[in-house]
């Protein structure tokens, strides 16, 4: 039971973790485990203490707000990056011509396989076309 260390120290009180200290009112008590925060009316948050006796959650809020929307930003700009880098990659030039990526290269592969084909079959129906026409004497 927490209440056991109530008017002792922070310390022995949360030897364990289940128990808040209110440094205000030298209060050992139960962390209210359905709320994240201990209501106001319990501890206000600049002296309740949880797990360590040198961090209010005051304090915690507000390093765990600017760590979180660091590694936000961070994320953003490291995105942004990325994205950038690899426009930048399908646009490098070398004088007046463009350096092909993969992609590009595997489409005018692809492209060019298409065009071979399509001739080859153009010049199978002209082929076709003749011979009837010499069979039909319409030539």
């Amino acid at each position: 039971d927490c209440r056991q260390y109530t008017n002792r120290s922070c310390e022995e009180c949360l030897k364990n973790v289940t128990c808040l200290w209110c440094a205000s009112s030298k209060r050992c008590m139960e962390y209210p485990v359905r709320r994240i925060l201990p209501p106001a009316d319990l501890c206000e948050l600049r002296s309740a203490r949880w797990g360590v006796c040198w961090v209010n959650f005051e304090a915690l809020i507000i390093a765990m707000s600017v760590v979180g929307g660091t590694l936000l930003i961070m994320l953003g700009v490291c995105c942004c990056c990325c994205c950038c880098k690899k426009k930048s990659k399908k646009q490098v030039s070398r004088g007046p011509l463009i350096v092909p990526d993969k992609d590009d290269e595997r489409a005018a592969r692809e492209r060019e396989k298409r065009r071979v084909r399509q001739e080859e079959r153009r010049a199978e129906m002209k082929s076709r076309h003749d011979e009837i026409r010499r069979k039909y004497g319409t030539v």
